[in-house]
This record gives C-alpha cells, structure tokens and sequence, in this order.
C-alpha cells in the first residue's frame, strides 16, 4: 500500500458547505440587484452545479432562458463580477463553514507532515479569504480558477498543482465530491476519494477509489488513516 506524501483538496462542496447557502444565495442576490426576474431555488441550482465556473453557468442559465449566446455571454461576466463580491462579504459574515470532520482530518495529516494543497476552479478573490477565515495557513498551495481557465472537469489545476509541487502522483490523492471533480483529479493521473454531499450524491463517482458519505464516514477515516506514513521506529 502506498503511503500518503500529499492530498489535494477542491473547495466547493468538498471542503466547506458553500454550493445552498454561499453561491447560491450570492447569485440570487446579484440577480434581484440587476432587477432580473431570475432566482435559482435549491434544486435548479443542484441542476445547474453539472457545469463548473460560476460566469459559465450563468451563460449556459440566460442562453437556457432565452438569451442569443453573445448576449448570454456578456451578461453573465457582468454579473459574475457581481456575485464574486457579494460572495466575499458571505465569506467574511463567517456564513461559510468547513465540512464535519474536515478540520480533524487536516489535522491529522497536518501531525504526520503531509503537504495539504488545493485545486479548485473557484475564483481566488473569495477562495483565499475564504481557505484563510475557515482553516487558517494550512495549505501549502493553492490554484484556482482565477489562474488555470481551463476549468474541471479539465484536469489542468491537479496537473498545476503537481507542477509547482513536485508532487508524486503515486504517492499523492484527490479529494472531491462531485463527478466533475473526479474526472478532473483522475485525468491528472490521480487517485481520487469522493465525500460526496447532498447535492452530488447522485453523480457517478464510480471511478474514485472510495466514493463516502462525507468526511466523518468511517470509511473515508480508515482510508486515511490506513495510508498515513508508519512511525519512525517501525521504519527500522
């Protein structure tokens, strides 16, 4: 069994709850500040998460309402912009909180040296205020999709994780929730373990090596726990 030297985390819906109560509601109130009729409730937004980057749902959202793509295209940059700073003050309100066992398990990994990174296709205007406010200095690098346009499921962040790393893929696991996600850490030649939540529960994450039901599964700890790098004196 190989033994862990790094995990690299996604964000949204992975590391913290921010897809129902931080986007969405972000969304929802750059809508209402633009006089638009729109208002995505939990389940359409739930249907809208299959596209990944926030200016990209809002285009397929408008194109999908009516809109000619060029028009569709430049609204949602618009309000994308918008919502990135309303979803900054949700962040500083503290209305975004890490997943349960999220912190124990960065905790862990943090006692056994293991580097911490994040690949996410979020925008680093809220991601590093965010990462900051709910985990401190934690993680060692983070690429968003602020940097790496090509968003999940593109593998480009893992791979620009393992370019500034030096990580080894070998020894080196995803952590996601969504299939996007999964497709995207296993395109970089990742393992990938999925704690899933409410609004990916249904996705098809039969390509990860563990699919749990989020990070106090007893199956996510084990694996974990089972991968940790053995104490020093059982070395000699």
């Amino acid at each position: 069994m190989v033994r862990l030297e790094a995990v690299i985390f996604d964000v949204d819906g992975t590391l913290v709850d921010s897809e129902r109560d931080g986007h969405r509601v972000a969304f929802n109130a750059a809508f209402e500040e633009a006089g638009l009729p729109d208002h995505w409730d939990v389940p359409t937004y739930g249907r809208l998460l299959r596209t990944s980057g926030g200016d990209r749902r809002l285009a397929a959202w408008f194109e999908e309402t009516g809109a000619s793509p060029e028009d569709a295209r430049e609204l949602a940059a618009r309000l994308h912009r918008r919502k990135t700073e309303i979803m900054r003050q949700v962040v500083e309100d503290g209305r975004v909180q890490a997943r349960p066992g999220v912190v124990q398990l960065l905790d862990k990994l943090d006692a056994h040296d293991i580097q911490v990174h994040v690949a996410t296709t979020g925008t680093r205007a809220w991601v590093e205020p965010l990462l900051a406010r709910v985990f401190g200095p934690r993680f060692q690098t983070v690429v968003t999709g602020t940097e790496v346009t090509d968003l999940k499921p593109s593998p480009a962040a893992y791979l620009r994780v393992l370019e500034l790393t030096g990580c080894s893929p070998t020894a080196t696991v995803a952590v996601e929730d969504s299939a996007n996600g999964v497709r995207a850490a296993l395109g970089a030649g990742l393992r990938c373990v999925a704690a899933s939540n409410a609004y990916t529960r249904d996705d098809d994450l039969s390509g990860a090596a563990l699919v749990a039901d989020g990070f106090t599964d007893p199956a996510l700890v084990a694996w974990f726990h089972n991968r940790l790098p053995l104490p020093t004196s059982q070395h000699s």
